[in-house]
């Protein structure tokens, strides 16, 4: 095959960007982080003469993929860039996820790498990269957690409890049975926590793993539009007892609270408001994670 011309290269970028954001048209799925350089590129592709653009196009993916269990969504987090020689060369891609713990993303990310090695030879792959993501990204948070096999006797050890926190986020709750529901099974599952409902509808459920997983199956199965865990915190306790649990708690009860937004009729919170709540409970990073900008 002849060389690719440097603005070749670029149309193709360019048209597969365009692709991507009409198959994923809302932000929470496809989103270009560096606008610039996708406005220089598109320049250099329509005027011969421009510079050769001096950034490389970056832009994120996100992936639900079912645990292999299907007990919960995961989200993945696909970092994208594409260098400029792609498709030529492999574009560079990170996947993250709160769930893989350090040495399972390092793994992942290699797997993809030699997958997109051995596949993708000069032709544009950023959707085969996604589905292999899709298809094979959530296999690794259960990977090397197992003991290592050869000495069973481990396994009678005293058992670890885990304290999970589990930040659920939704398109929207207003529904008032939906409200009885979260409201309901925390308290019958011992959890703690807020809800917030309105648009964007925020949870907060903690206590013990095995809770906030039941609770979050049974959340999950209910109509949403789009609902999912946006963050999750896991702490091994050693012993475990109900003072131990007792102490890692933020919240004393699971309530649902309501920032009006100067009474807008309940719909939009005020998320400055929220901001200073979680602020008071020494949850302020989270609020970065929900709406992707420091609080005011």
């Amino acid at each position: 095959t002849t060389e690719m011309t440097t603005q070749e290269e670029a149309e193709i970028q360019i048209s597969e960007l365009e692709l991507l954001s009409s198959m994923f048209p809302y932000e929470e799925e496809f989103a270009v982080t560096d606008q610039l350089a996708l406005a220089e590129l598109k320049h250099y592709v329509e005027n011969e003469s421009a510079e050769v653009p001096s950034s490389k196009v970056q832009f994120i993916l996100n992936v639900k993929a079912e645990m292999p269990n299907a007990s919960m969504v995961v989200e993945f987090s696909m970092a994208c860039a594409l260098p400029f020689k792609y498709p030529a060369v492999l574009p560079e891609i990170t996947v993250r996820s709160s769930f893989l713990s350090r040495s399972q993303q390092i793994l992942l990310n290699s797997d993809l790498k030699t997958y997109l090695m051995q596949t993708c030879s000069g032709e544009p792959c950023m959707l085969s990269a996604r589905e292999w993501v899709k298809d094979h990204a959530a296999a690794y948070i259960d990977k090397e957690l197992s003991p290592a096999s050869g000495t069973p006797s481990e396994g009678t050890q005293a058992e670890v409890t885990t304290f999970t926190r589990l930040w659920i986020y939704s398109h929207h709750i207003y529904n008032k049975q939906k409200r009885k529901n979260i409201i309901d099974w925390a308290k019958e599952l011992s959890l703690s926590g807020f809800c917030m409902p309105g648009k964007p509808g925020v949870v907060c459920v903690e206590g013990l793993q095995s809770s906030c997983e039941e609770f979050w199956s049974r959340v999950r199965r209910l109509t949403w539009k789009r609902i999912l865990i946006r963050h999750r915190e896991d702490v091994s306790l050693e012993g475990g007892g109900h003072a131990e649990v007792q102490k890692q708690r933020k919240f004393s009860t699971l309530e649902e609270k309501c920032f009006d937004a100067h009474g807008a009729r309940g719909n939009h919170m005020d998320l400055g408001q929220l901001y200073h709540f979680l602020e008071e409970k020494g949850c302020a990073d989270i609020f970065q994670m929900y709406f992707g900008v420091e609080g005011h």
